[in-house]
């Protein structure tokens, strides 16, 4: 497990500071190196999530990791939107893809939000989402694919990414509050947009709204971890990570 390497694919610059944050917090040796794949249009909207989330961008980004980083123990396409865009099916195929060519285990956010859910026992869920309401949808659906209901669902209409990573913490940490006030039966809080700097509050999330509350960021790395085979209870990044598998 000591020295376990997540590569982490992220499409372009707005809260990628969050994965080297939370690898300051892994104490066994475990690196989630990071680049940047290519995002010819920085919008919340359906051709340009198509086109970000490509097989033809995510190998390319795959063979930079290799080349900059050597051998890596999992990979992750760290982007919620630019992987549940293309259906429950579609999303699968890019994961195998990405599998295909880094050789390694692979997965994206979309997926980790699922598995997150499943480590948790949660299957009724508050929706938080940056995005436009359509595409919030379209999230709603791939997570009832999996049998994840979402009560409620409040979509902030941002179009870009670069917006949304300006979000100050306590904006945050309000909106979280908000998003699970509307949804009191609500089993868990869901902020599925990797734009989104989350890790620094996730203990202060989970507080704030007194259940968990799963990040994009969050869950992209654990997944990553949890394949690379570093799946393992760790402090200071919520409840999701102090949570043993069974």
């Amino acid at each position: 497990m000591s020295g376990t390497t997540v590569g982490i694919l992220y499409p372009g610059f707005s809260a990628e500071d969050d994965y080297p944050r939370a690898e300051a917090l892994l104490s066994d040796g475990a690196t989630l190196p990071l680049v940047h794949t290519e995002m010819r249009t920085d919008a919340h909207r359906v051709d340009a999530l198509l086109d970000i989330g490509g097989d033809d961008v995510l190998a390319d980004g795959a063979r930079t990791l290799a080349e900059k980083f050597g051998p890596l123990d999992a990979i992750v396409w760290a982007c919620t939107s630019g992987s549940f865009v293309f259906g429950p099916d579609g999303a699968a195929e890019q994961v195998a893809a990405l599998r295909a060519v880094a050789g390694v285990p692979a997965s994206s956010t979309s997926f980790a939000f699922v598995q997150a859910c499943q480590r948790l026992g949660v299957s009724r869920v508050a929706l938080g989402a940056t995005y436009p309401p359509d595409i919030a949808a379209r999230f709603v659906d791939f997570l009832a694919h999996h049998g994840i209901t979402v009560l409620t669902v409040s979509a902030r209409d941002i179009v870009t990414a670069a917006e949304v990573g300006t979000l100050p913490g306590e904006v945050v940490l309000d909106f979280a509050a908000a998003v699970a006030a509307d949804a009191p039966d609500a089993e868990a809080v869901l902020l599925p947009d990797t734009a989104l700097h989350t890790v620094a509050l996730l203990d202060a999330l989970d507080a704030r709204v007194g259940k968990p509350v799963l990040t994009a960021n969050q869950v992209s790395m654990w997944q990553g971890l949890r394949l690379a085979g570093a799946d393992v209870v760790r402090p200071g990044l919520g409840t999701l990570f102090s949570t043993p598998a069974a």
